[in-house]
């Protein structure tokens, strides 16, 4: 069965920075696969391109770009948050959340959620970063489709479902 829209493919690999050699990014092993269905904006629309009419067995080596994967890092993804957002009255948790290098929970101005990291704790205000962690990183992968079957009809369902929310924001 080839990797084609609503199949479920199932795959390991190795993610690195601009080369095989680079810094290992992230690593997915066979105990614990990466699995997701094809067509529906699930993974980087180029990583699709490259296993795109591809089967089980199949091993794989490709780079995608900076520029189409999480693009440059952006300054305006780094803003001031005033610490009363947070609106934590123990200073105690507000000192535990709010640390270098924490990752958090917010929701934008247009009410979708994203994820920040500290990057400066001051007095009255937070520094965070919003932007995606990879942004700015040429992506190297490294291997191998595990499965391809096709798609529960739940599957397909919840798919659909995801797929018309996200049609619905740019509505907005």
């Amino acid at each position: 069965m080839k990797a084609t829209k609503d199949k479920v493919v199932t795959l390991v690999y190795s993610l690195s920075e601009e080369t095989a050699e680079g810094t290992l990014l992230q690593k997915v092993e066979k105990d614990d696969p990466f699995e997701f269905l094809f067509g529906h904006m699930d993974v980087l629309p180029e990583f699709e391109t490259e296993l795109e009419g591809k089967e089980a067995g199949y091993k794989f080596s490709f780079s995608i770009s900076k520029d189409d994967a999480y693009g440059d890092k952006q300054e305006a993804a780094v803003v001031k948050v005033p610490k009363e957002v947070f609106n934590i009255e123990d200073e105690i948790d507000q000192n535990e959340i709010l640390k270098v290098g924490n990752v958090l929970p917010m929701v934008g101005p247009d009410e979708m959620p994203m994820e920040g990291e500290v990057t400066e704790v001051h007095d009255d205000h937070v520094v965070m970063d919003f932007n995606h962690p990879l942004a700015g990183t040429n992506l190297y992968f490294v291997g191998e489709i595990i499965d391809v079957r096709d798609a529960t009809k739940e599957e397909l369902e919840e798919a659909v479902q995801v797929d018309n929310l996200e049609g619905l924001e740019g509505l907005q």
